[in-house]
């Protein structure tokens, strides 16, 4: 992979991974009701996961997954509801020991699943494979199957550092949003967040 390739593949990556979405939202939530050790999981799910949709693209999943109607339907009906059953949890959460009782709890397959039901993550790795494993300057790549190994190696470090650092923000803010209704308002604002995001998905 060239110089040129390999810096247009990490601002495409950073650009995308540092956006807030699903998996960002949820990080910085679970950190903030349940503590950063208990979000680690999930931040160590997305990149587990995404590897997984990755590699299943590159082997022509993906465009399967978004070429095939009831397929992309399918993704996109069960993101959309696992989203909102997750916005319904995280809206209902209004302090640290509500959250406790297991009400916010995702455990690590539950993270690795959810990469599966994001539409926008298929769409990205079939770009990813499209512009990056299957081509190289307008050519179809002679090497493949070493730039997708690349491609998923960068994608796992972006994918976690992404996902730590929301939940960072969200572990910081702990303390401060155990007072009164603040831990309230917050979880209702990432909840609208997940409830917009899975909107979105209906649409593209």
């Amino acid at each position: 992979m060239s110089s040129s390739e390999f810096t247009a593949l990490f601002l495409f990556c950073t650009a995308m991974s540092f956006s807030p979405g699903p998996n960002t939202t949820l990080s910085a939530a679970l950190a903030a009701n349940l503590g950063l050790k208990r979000a680690l999981r999930f931040c160590l799910a997305v990149p587990t996961g995404w590897t997984l949709v990755m590699a299943a693209s590159g082997l022509g999943l993906g465009a399967l997954v978004t070429g095939i109607p009831v397929l992309r339907w399918a993704v996109t009906l069960g993101g959309v509801g696992y989203m909102l059953w997750l916005a319904w949890k995280l809206g209902r959460s209004s302090s640290l020991a509500q959250a406790d009782t297991r009400r916010l709890n995702v455990s690590f397959w539950q993270g690795v699943g959810l990469q599966f039901l994001n539409i926008k993550a298929w769409m990205l790795a079939l770009t990813l494979t499209a512009g990056w494993v299957l081509n190289t300057g307008g050519q179809p790549s002679a090497n493949p199957g070493e730039r997708l190994v690349i491609i998923c190696g960068v994608m796992v470090c972006f994918a976690f550092s992404s996902n730590f650092t929301y939940a960072l923000a969200g572990s910081v803010l702990r303390n401060w949003l155990s007072q009164g209704k603040r831990l309230l308002w917050f979880n209702r604002g990432l909840a609208l967040v997940l409830l917009a995001t899975a909107m979105w998905m209906l649409t593209v």
